[in-house]
């Protein structure tokens, strides 16, 4: 059964953390450090199910989880600096996360694979990483479904903007499904959710936060989609399987986040997947 502990990351103006999921019965032969979804706008660290947290540490894999600042009080470079800061703290301070000489690979899912994605194409560190699993991430990369509103989103009960009057007026590191899901809903139903991550000249978006300028990533790619995605359009995906040749998992669903739902036939079958991409990049 794994265990988990929380470390504290100090020298950063907000509060900010990391949790451990291990086995203490099995020698670790890999980390993955883990970033969660959320649209950048809500969402936490500790999002990941048991399911996935229980077969990954069993087979050897110390699973390590970041938080970082969200929007829209925290915008892309921000959140960008601190998860490269993130990878940095790790490979500087390994003994902290019980990883003295291993090898790491980044994992996020949505938007914390698009941050996997990005820190990886430009983060320029000591150590590569081994891999990168991304679960239905993007890299902007294909024009307007970013910045127009989702058809899907606008198909629920409207959201107006009186919602964004309930943030903190500071940075959070956290952000609930009852507090702040409403927020990226608004965002996606009007076509803000661009404006709320990015405020500048929209040409250096496109080459310092998308993957336009990236011809080729620093080690192997994973990159998992569902063919009905209601949140990041298929052709994402396509483009980042075009761009990069990753090994692939499609799931014929129309489920964003396919493998929250453990009894979805889909989940197994990913996770299998996953372990066969990790155990042969370690």
């Amino acid at each position: 059964m794994f265990e988990q502990k929380a470390i504290s990351i100090g020298g950063m103006p907000y509060d900010k953390s990391a949790i451990i999921y291990f086995d203490q019965k099995i020698t670790p032969k890999a980390c993955i450090l883990y970033f969660h979804g959320g649209g950048l706008l809500y969402g936490h660290k500790d999002d990941l199910p048991e399911g996935h947290l229980r077969l990954l540490t069993q087979a050897g894999y110390r699973i390590i989880s970041f938080d970082y600042p969200l929007a829209p009080a925290a915008k892309l470079p921000l959140i960008l600096d601190d998860v490269r800061s993130s990878i940095h703290h790790f490979l500087d301070h390994p003994e902290a996360y019980g990883a003295d000489s291993l090898p790491y690979f980044l994992w996020g899912r949505s938007a914390g694979a698009y941050l996997c994605l990005i820190a990886a194409a430009y983060g320029h560190f000591k150590k590569a990483p081994a891999g990168i699993l991304s679960y239905y991430g993007y890299g902007f990369l294909c024009d307007h479904w970013f910045q127009t509103p989702s058809r899907y989103y606008q198909s629920l009960p409207p959201v107006d903007a009186s919602c964004l009057s309930y943030l903190s007026s500071g940075l959070e590191t956290s952000g609930d499904l009852t507090t702040h899901y409403s927020i990226y809903v608004y965002a996606r139903q009007t076509g803000k959710w661009f404006s709320l991550l990015y405020e500048g000249r929209e040409k250096f978006f496109y080459l310092d936060y998308t993957l336009r300028t990236c011809d080729a990533l620093p080690c192997p790619l994973f990159a998992a989609h569902a063919i009905n995605d209601t949140d990041v359009p298929f052709d994402e995906f396509r483009e980042l399987v075009s761009r990069y040749q990753p090994k692939t998992f499609i799931a014929a669903c129309d489920v964003h986040d396919f493998d929250r739902e453990e009894d979805n036939p889909f989940t197994g079958k990913l996770l299998e997947s996953t372990l066969s991409f990790l155990d042969s990049h370690c």
